[in-house]
């Protein structure tokens, strides 16, 4: 058996403000920073020795997944960061307000966009280029993504970098987002598309799934404080 532990970022501001993010970098919350403290104690009393640690390129993320590896006393793990694991790109949804964006465009088409696995945000008119994306192509650079398509950027990685060290008996930290967590829970656990929408992932709850040899899933538990 193998364990692959999933987590959710700690509180963002973005989560503060209730606004839409995606691909744009924002801080912990001090709760947030709290919530990382408190998923590396839950995951350091669970005894997991991890091999490595996975990441996005967004600052959420790593700096939830820096949090956890000083409570496991684990800095010296190799982490990977990659744009693979970022967030789903809200397109021109990115830093609204969500209760605004029900007052603007329905609650129904706002639901629709948040929950859909293939409904696509409106787009920005052009790509916002970063520095940290400088060493890819510039076509890996979204300008709106449903969930299908942050999936579909996603399982590369997945393929050819988790699922070889799982498969040699190597525990796997995934410290990611959201909508790109769900899609992986989506793939793992074989949810139908139309049942994603039922998928929630909370800031910073560790989900530890046990793996068999053929990674299928013989346990799965969240960590909690309860």
């Amino acid at each position: 058996m193998v364990q692959l532990v999933l987590v959710r970022h700690g509180e963002s501001t973005a989560n503060f403000d209730n606004t839409y993010t995606g691909w744009s970098d924002v801080e912990l919350t001090d709760h947030g920073r709290e919530q990382a403290h408190t998923a590396g104690r839950l995951i350091a009393a669970s005894h997991i020795d991890f091999d490595a640690v996975h990441t996005s390129m967004l600052r959420r993320a790593i700096m939830t997944a820096y949090i956890i590896q000083d409570e496991l006393h684990a800095n010296w793990l190799p982490i990977t960061k990659s744009w693979r694991l970022n967030e789903r790109h809200y397109g021109a949804l990115r830093g609204l307000n969500k209760d605004k964006t029900r007052t603007l465009f329905g609650p129904q088409q706002v639901a629709q966009w948040r929950r859909s696995y293939t409904a696509e945000p409106p787009h920005l008119a052009r790509a916002h280029h970063q520095r940290r994306y400088a060493a890819w192509p510039t076509s890996i650079i979204p300008t709106g993504e449903s969930l299908a398509d942050a999936s579909a950027r996603l399982l590369p990685y997945w393929n050819d970098h988790v699922v070889p060290a799982l498969r040699a008996d190597h525990n796997q930290l995934i410290v990611a987002h959201g909508s790109t967590l769900r899609a992986l829970i989506k793939h793992l656990e074989g949810i139908a598309d139309a049942d994603i929408d039922g998928v929630e992932v909370g800031n910073a709850a560790p989900i530890v799934y046990t793996l068999d040899e053929r990674l299928a899933i013989a346990d799965k538990t969240i960590l909690t404080t309860e």
